[in-house]
């Protein structure tokens, strides 16, 4: 069986603001791929990637957001409705069979 070599790390996970602030380094393109990898300590594949998704993404930021479709009121009031009638009946109904108290 082979052993890990004691230098090794584990696997990192990267969290979205770190991975936003390669891909923009790379973007502006000021240092070299591999000075980028040195200092942050990615592969350049990695950084690649990074930065073709962000070029890929960038006009969602402008995109202002997915809007919901708008919600058709119309059936929820005939609901409301439908339930209203039914615990006005229902009150009447206890109310005159002495299961319910009228009301003060």
């Amino acid at each position: 069986m082979k052993k890990k070599a004691s230098g090794r790390r584990g696997r990192r996970v990267l969290n979205p603001a770190f991975k936003a602030q390669v891909a923009l380094a790379a973007l502006r393109e000021d240092r070299t791929m591999a000075e980028l990898c040195e200092k942050f300590e990615v592969h350049p594949n990695q950084i690649s990637d990074w930065k073709r998704q962000l070029l890929e993404r960038a006009a969602e930021v402008f995109d202002g957001g997915a809007r919901p479709d708008p919600v058709d009121l119309a059936p929820l009031h005939a609901k409301i409705g439908q339930l209203a009638l039914e615990n006005d009946f229902l009150e009447g109904a206890l109310t005159k069979a002495g299961l319910l108290s009228a009301k003060p």
